[in-house]
């Protein structure tokens, strides 16, 4: 087996793990991985995670997007995932959730802080909010960009979802999951020092509609 049909699998068995623990919803959502400093490959666009094959996963040209491989149409997100790559090519894995409870933190434009020692090595320190921008567009990935720092792997974006780097799927998904569990500790943090805060409520509130 060659590295792109081992990439291609990886990024099947990464994104089923992922639906099954609620962070990528629907068809939203999209993960990549890099083959080797030329090419990476990304999830096709609006495609249902559970009945993906690794054939459908799309093989792209890191320089300009070119398709090389696969049966999809690459995610929208592809160009978002590309500007990881060349940002921060000591990371192998960029995974656009839009995981509830970090989604929902998003609507409050603030940083989220990274209380937990542990969560903090491996996020690197407090994620920022990036500008809101339409999904999928070149100014997104422009804003998410400008952000990207080498010692900092999980990245917020408004009103959207978030964007985790690690050198491996794993440890991208690690970061994820962490990312998760410092917005739910803030949630409760926040709530129990102003209950009444219509704010937070809002944004919590986002969850369900």
């Amino acid at each position: 087996m060659n590295l792109t049909q081992q990439a291609c699998e990886q990024v099947v068995r990464t994104a089923v793990a992922l639906a099954d623990q609620g962070f990528l919803a629907g068809v939203g959502g999209n993960l990549a991985l890099r083959i080797d400093a030329e090419h990476f490959a990304v999830t096709p666009s609006a495609s249902d995670y559970y009945a993906m094959a690794p054939d459908d996963i799309c093989v792209l040209r890191l320089s300009d997007l070119k398709q090389l491989a696969g049966h999809g149409k690459p995610s929208v997100e592809s160009g978002l995932h590309a500007c990881m790559f060349k940002a921060r090519p000591d990371c192998r894995a960029s995974v656009h959730t839009h995981q509830p409870v970090a989604s929902a933190f998003t609507l409050l434009d603030r940083p989220l802080p990274i209380s937990d020692e542990h969560a903090r090595r491996l996020i690197g320190g407090d994620v920022p909010v990036c500008a809101y921008a339409p999904s999928g567009t070149g100014w997104l990935a422009s804003n998410v960009g400008k952000r990207v720092r080498f010692d900092l792997n999980a990245y917020l974006m408004r009103n959207h979802g978030a964007v985790c780097l690690g050198a491996s799927l794993d440890d991208a998904c690690r970061v994820v999951q962490l990312l998760e569990q410092e917005a739910v500790r803030w949630f409760q943090r926040a709530l129990a020092a102003q209950p009444a805060n219509r704010q937070f409520q809002q944004a919590l509130a986002a969850l369900n509609s």
